[in-house]
């Protein structure tokens, strides 16, 4: 389990084809910090990579590797992830932290495209097209996680919803390299996807 809170950007460094190239190794540079100094990536951790909580197969002082399988590639936006690639990482949730953001699992349920990103007051409006079976889901000042990014949403229109993302998110996440057309990791409010399981049963019993 994870909250949605950054704790450093991390850069791909290598791309490993397995299982006749369906599946992937990625090596994975840390940041140098000291959430990162080693304590998040012994092996066996869980470490949400833009959203997606993947298992740490070898680490060392400043790097670890992590392997993906194809349907997991297929779903997210790791299928296009390249040498250079920035992504979001954040240490699996210890009892007693504080949950500064909401409750996320690492389990991404689709992919939002970026439609349009324009300056607002201090802030960056960001706002994406969701996939039609995605919509339902999603409302008015409601939470979800971008790219691992606990997020509230604004408004909601149709297959669309923005969000207004501070300074400090910007430069402490890999929102600064999104661009219109790109498209970022989806996991969906985990209350919302419960509650509508809940009615859609309730629907469907006679």
């Amino acid at each position: 389990m994870f909250t949605g809170l950054i704790t450093g950007i991390g850069t791909v460094t290598a791309i490993t084809p397995l299982g006749e190239g369906k599946d992937a190794r990625f090596t994975i540079r840390t940041p140098d910090n000291a959430v990162w100094s080693g304590a998040d990536k012994v092996l066996g951790a869980s470490i949400a990579c833009s959203g997606v909580c993947l298992t740490v197969i070898t680490s060392g002082p400043n790097w670890f590797t992590v392997e993906v399988s194809a349907e997991t590639l297929s779903k997210s936006a790791l299928g296009s992830w390249q040498e250079g690639t920035a992504i979001n990482l954040e240490g699996s949730l210890r009892i007693g932290d504080e949950i500064g953001g909401h409750i996320v699992s690492g389990h991404v349920d689709g992919l939002a495209e970026v439609i349009s990103i324009t300056q607002e007051h201090g802030s960056t409006r960001f706002v994406f097209e969701l996939p039609a079976e995605l919509a339902p889901y999603v409302a008015p000042k409601g939470s979800i996680a971008l790219n691992g990014v606990s997020l509230t949403v604004n408004e909601v229109e149709g297959l669309k919803f923005g969000v207004n993302i501070i300074p400090h998110t910007i430069i402490h996440t890999n929102f600064a390299g999104l661009k219109p057309g790109g498209r970022v990791n989806v996991e969906i409010d985990m209350l919302a996807r419960y509650v509508a399981r809940q009615l859609s049963f309730r629907q469907a019993t006679p």
